[in-house]
């Protein structure tokens, strides 16, 4: 019997999300990878956030630089940034609610 694929509806949470990003995980064969596999990709996707940024702030690129979607390497770091959350067995829904809570108690300057 095949299993059923993972799937987001357009509504979902971020416990959602990380049960999403699991299932594919194992889905697509990347269930052994260790932390530092997975930190070293997002921080790579980091940095292919940041060259795709540099055509709006009219940062000189390369005519021959692949131009990327900035929607597109925002959610493979969101997706990267879960999986490596699942690993370190962090619930990011509640760690999100909890860093917020004391973020309110700050005085900004």
């Amino acid at each position: 019997m095949p299993t059923k694929s993972a799937n987001l509806n357009d509504t979902f949470t971020l416990k959602e999300l990380q049960e999403y990003v699991e299932q594919t995980s194992v889905e697509r064969g990347f269930q052994n990878e260790t932390v530092q596999d997975r930190f070293m990709l997002l921080v790579e996707e980091v940095g292919e956030f940041a060259k795709a940024m540099r055509p709006l702030h009219g940062v000189k690129t390369a005519d021959d630089s692949l131009q990327t979607e900035l929607e597109h390497e925002a959610a493979d770091i969101q997706l990267l940034l879960t999986s490596v959350c699942n690993r370190l067995g962090i619930d990011l829904e509640s760690a999100v609610i909890a860093k917020e809570q004391k973020n309110r108690r700050r005085t900004w300057k």
